[in-house]
């Protein structure tokens, strides 16, 4: 999840202005956490809060386990989402987190993809991947393309974690959710800010796919231009589980971070930890 929170940093500042090239300061003062942090945060919380009530073993008996997914999805993403009002949400989803009634807005934005790293990291098998992902999306991005592009991050981010190499994700990802028959270099001088899972995933994923390192993962995403901080966290969450992350990057971007969105990164680390001790 670090990785998705380090792409949303660097890419920050760029957002607006880009800058089609890879040499650029990874941190600076002009960089923030956006939303892609705050909601990749909350849907984390949403997940350990889930697995207080249910052990993990219930992911694949249980149908009240995604139930309490979607619910906690919701309950999260309003409750930490409402301290952060000016952290960039798009006109829909604002609507959506401060609603008294919040429903599924039929969206296919690249809302969904941006904050689904956690499943990724938190589900044992794909298909564990599959359900996690659409319980968890389909509280506000329920049009199938946003279901699918969200579905296409938490699927490479498993498959990086779990040891599949780059070309495996690669023929999984044209096999069963996008073509990736361009480069980045083919694609950076006409590409445009885009808001769509559509004409966000593959780039992002293309730029992970091309990239020799963590750092260059996230620098490659940045530079491709558009929503830079979407682009780079959703590239940035495929590398960590690839590649790892440095531990000078890790600590520097947790400065950006407040207390409470600290707090709640440390809690999954440790979630995480016990995770893998105990296999789940």
């Amino acid at each position: 999840m670090i990785g998705a929170i380090i792409g949303d940093i660097a890419g920050s500042r760029f957002e607006l202005n880009n800058y089609k090239n890879k040499d650029f300061d990874l941190f600076t003062k002009d960089c923030k956490v956006t939303d892609d942090s705050i909601m990749t945060l909350a849907v984390a919380k949403a997940i350990m809060e889930t697995e207080k009530k249910f052990k993990p073993s219930y992911r694949n008996i249980n149908p009240a386990y995604y139930l309490e997914i979607e619910k906690s999805s919701v309950q999260y993403m309003q409750e930490i989402g409402r301290k952060y009002p000016n952290c960039g949400y798009g006109g829909m989803f604002k609507k959506w987190v401060y609603s008294d009634k919040p429903e599924p807005y039929n969206s296919f934005g690249n809302g969904a993809a941006m904050r689904i790293s956690p499943v990724g990291f938190a589900a044992e098998t794909e298909k564990e991947v599959t359900l996690l992902s659409e319980a968890v999306t389909r509280v506000t991005h329920n049009h199938q393309e946003g279901i699918k592009g969200a579905e296409a991050v938490a699927v490479s981010i498993y498959m990086a974690r779990n040891g599949f190499s780059k070309e495996e994700i690669r023929r999984k990802i044209e096999s069963n959710y996008y073509p990736l028959d361009f480069t980045i270099d083919e694609i950076r001088d006409s590409y445009g800010f885009k808001l769509s899972c559509q004409e966000t995933v593959p780039q992002a994923i293309k730029a992970f796919l091309e990239s020799t390192s963590f750092e260059d993962a996230v620098r490659t995403a940045v530079s491709i231009g558009g929503d830079s901080d979407t682009l780079a966290a959703i590239s940035g969450a495929i590398a960590e589980s690839y590649y790892g992350v440095p531990a000078d990057l890790k600590e520097k971007a947790l400065t950006y971070l407040d207390d409470e969105l600290r707090s709640i990164y440390h809690d999954w680390e440790e979630f995480y930890e016990r995770k893998q001790v105990s296999g789940f």
